[in-house]
């Protein structure tokens, strides 16, 4: 099997973790690639592995059967941003903190490479949403996003204006700090910080979300993900604020409309041992738990 490793950041108590995966590949003559961003990183910590593979671009990836994420969920996503195009399975080894995308706790590596190596595991395709606009939003082909897209304001004061379509027909202009159109996926992410509700992975919807809307009124509505959803932005400042998971841009008028819709191919989350978004829902957000029910 081939694979590629990314991360960010870790703290010094992680360097034996880490060094510990490159140890098992390099026992098990596994082929492996590793950005070079985290290559630095790795050098800082002293930590060995074989560097004659080194990507600075996605476009120097091999044929990559999984991509190996370390870090938390911004890791996750940026690792996902390399691979998608081309639905490598990528699996997230948490060495941040809440870490929802990323199931596999440090303790496991060696246990869950070996289930890897023969296949145990599967695969968890998600839907993604990309955004259309009168230039690219972000180089690259980057375009996409697991969680979401949020327009937002930029300043401290002046509220933006959303004018929201979908598939043509209005549905309301959004006074508020922003607007999020927001897959399953992201519904337990910055959606759910905004009131948003929990959507079921395998529904393949969109949820539109504003963000501190000035009217009592307005609340998330959940959109079929066949849907164009058309976004017309009204800004006193003339720009606003675009992210994409874990990248964002400041624009202007010069972006015109942005068309939100489903993109043509899917993210593929590994999963060792079963582990489903319900039973994450329970072990990370704590759903339903009840002090009561403690014995």
């Amino acid at each position: 099997m081939k694979f590629a490793i990314h991360g960010r950041p870790f703290k010094q108590d992680s360097t034996e973790d880490i060094q510990e995966i490159f140890r098992e590949l390099d026992a098990n003559g596994v082929f492996y690639q590793i950005s070079g961003t985290f290559a630095d990183l790795l050098n800082e910590s002293n930590i060995r592995y074989d560097s004659s593979q080194l990507f600075r671009e996605k476009e120097e990836l091999c044929d990559i059967d999984v991509a190996l994420s370390l870090g938390g969920d911004g890791a996750f996503l940026e690792t996902l941003g390399m691979v998608a195009h081309n639905e490598t399975p990528v699996l997230g080894i948490n060495f941040g903190r809440l870490g929802f995308l990323t199931d596999i706790a440090p303790k496991n590596i060696r246990e869950t490479l070996s289930k890897i190596l023969r296949k145990e595991y599967t695969v968890d395709e998600r839907i993604m949403l990309r955004a259309d606009a009168r230039q690219p939003i972000f180089a690259a082909g980057m375009d996409f996003a697991l969680n979401e897209i949020a327009i937002s304001k930029t300043d401290t004061s002046s509220m933006i204006v959303i004018h929201t379509y979908i598939d043509g027909e209005f549905l309301n202009s959004y006074w508020a700090d922003g607007l999020m159109v927001a897959t399953p996926t992201g519904s337990t992410g910055y959606n759910l910080s905004c009131g948003g509700p929990l959507v079921m992975p395998i529904s393949n919807d969109f949820i539109i979300t504003p963000i501190c809307p000035h009217n009592l009124f307005v609340r998330p509505i959940i959109v079929s993900g066949k849907s164009k959803i058309t976004l017309k932005v009204e800004s006193r400042s003339n720009n606003y604020l675009v992210s994409m998971d874990s990248r964002a841009r400041i624009v202007g008028d010069e972006m015109g409309e942005i068309t939100v819709s489903l993109e043509n191919f899917k993210a593929k989350l590994l999963k060792i041992d079963g582990t489903s978004f319900l039973s994450t829902l329970r072990n990370k957000l704590k759903w339903g738990e009840d002090v009561r029910n403690r014995i």
